[in-house]
């Protein structure tokens, strides 16, 4: 019996981890934030989107969208919501260990994003970025991406659905 319980905790456990990067975030889903969050049935139904032939970045867009399983961004500029996002990605960190890809400090901005890898170097399954804005006008922005894709395919996405922080994704995946 204990053995079923222990085994029983070992698959159960992997599960609830994943899930909680699901949830961690969610909380800023609120007022005084704006947010978009996409799932993994909205991306299917991108996947199935008909593009123009002639488009040649339709098929890395196409390719990458059915490899996604979860997209969250969070923007404000209220300092206390700022305060809680960064104590939450701190916290999220701590519990959820992601390489740092980069980090850049420009204009009074404090890029960082966040990786972590899948089978192969480039292979990324989960993506954590967190851009703290300069000043009381600059928006915060959060956002978690999941999935199984590479890093160098990220800017097709940025590109396609303009969403903040795509200059640095896109800095990001040059390196």
């Amino acid at each position: 019996m204990k053995k079923f319980i222990i085994t029983l905790l070992l698959a159960v456990l992997p599960a609830l981890i994943f899930a909680q990067a699901n949830t961690v975030f969610d909380k800023f889903e609120r007022d005084g934030v704006d947010a978009v969050i996409v799932n993994k049935k909205m991306f299917e139904l991108m996947g199935n989107i008909k593009m123009d032939p002639k488009d040649k970045s339709a098929k890395p867009y196409l390719d990458l969208i059915k490899k996604l399983d979860k997209l969250k961004v969070f923007s404000t500029t209220n300092g206390k919501v700022v305060n809680e996002m960064k104590s939450t990605v701190t916290g999220y960190l701590k519990s959820n260990p992601l390489e740092e890809l980069m980090r850049i400090n420009e204009g009074g901005k404090t890029i960082k994003i966040y990786v972590k890898s899948g089978a192969k170097a480039s292979q990324v399954k989960e993506m954590l970025m967190f851009i703290e804005g300069g000043g009381a006008k600059d928006s915060t922005v959060l956002m978690s991406l999941t999935g199984n894709f590479d890093l160098s395919e990220i800017s097709f996405l940025t590109d396609r659905m303009n969403l903040p922080g795509g200059a640095a994704l896109k800095q990001a995946s040059k390196k």
